[in-house]
């Protein structure tokens, strides 16, 4: 399963490929809502219990935490920076877990060490998006975007703790469905609002995008997503995000090798 996930490096590829032609919510908002459908539909086959207020509640939440806030928010982020980049942002990811969950009333508190590893993983940021321009390249990158980018790592993680506790369905399967329908139904609604529809032209969506899509669809939601909810349930929160770790590795030697993305030293640093 850590394999699985850590094949999420490989996505941030694909969402980039897939946004070229695809505004970034609605894209987003199809990527969930098919696998959504199909699970909730074997569930309902398999006779699992219909789901009660409570639990279509702490679906929605999850949902709009972990899909509409985490990854809505690093789809659309994606349309002016780099995957490499995007990547490495939502690395620190851990970092907001450790942080949140430790101002939780029951939560785990920080200890000097956690601490330092924590300033280590903020500096590494710093380093990436080096505001002051110390290392002298001229690459600079969207802000806005780069903002995005750490809310989204903060989305990803309340929703990752919510989750924990969350009252669901017992049926994974059915679980995974509705927090997938939410998440789609969230996303289509901010694709509504910022006016995507008016931007989408069939005709002009390319190869490369679909390929994207369906790749998102099939391997981002189906299974790597899927694994991550489940593994939520049954594993200790910090040990399911220790993936992130891995993650940018991936997406940056991804990015440069078959999209060209510029590769320097200070990402490789960071």
């Amino acid at each position: 399963l850590r394999i699985v996930l850590c094949g999420i490096g490989v996505l941030y590829l694909a969402i980039r490929f897939a946004v070229e032609t695809i505004p970034p919510f609605l894209m987003a908002g199809v990527r969930f809502l098919v696998p959504g459908l199909l699970f909730v539909t074997w569930s309902r086959i398999q006779k699992a219990p219909w789901p009660s207020w409570r639990e279509w509640r702490s679906a929605i939440v999850v949902g709009l935490f972990l899909m509409v806030g985490g990854n809505g928010l690093v789809t659309w982020a994606e349309q002016k920076i780099p995957s490499s980049i995007a990547a490495l942002m939502i690395a620190v990811e851990p970092i907001w877990i450790v942080l949140i969950d430790g101002l939780m009333p029951n939560g785990r508190r920080v200890g000097w060490k956690t601490a330092l590893g924590i300033a280590i993983g903020f500096g590494g940021i710093l380093m990436l998006i080096d505001p002051f321009n110390l290392s002298g390249e001229t690459q600079v990158y969207h802000r806005v975007s780069l903002i995005m980018l750490v809310l989204a790592g903060i989305f990803w993680a309340a929703g990752s703790l919510y989750n924990r506790d969350a009252q669901l369905p017992s049926s994974p399967v059915l679980s995974i469905g509705m927090q997938m329908l939410a998440g789609s139904a969230g996303m289509l609604l901010m694709g509504s609002l910022s006016g995507e529809w008016g931007r989408l032209d069939l005709q002009s969506i390319s190869i490369e995008s679909l390929a994207g899509l369906l790749y998102l669809m099939v391997f981002g939601s189906m299974v790597a997503f899927s694994a991550y909810l489940w593994l939520l349930r049954v594993a200790p929160t910090p040990l399911v995000t220790t993936y992130a770790y891995v993650n940018p590795l991936i997406a940056v030697f991804a990015g440069h090798w078959i999209a060209h993305e510029l590769l320097t030293v200070r990402i490789l640093t960071s």
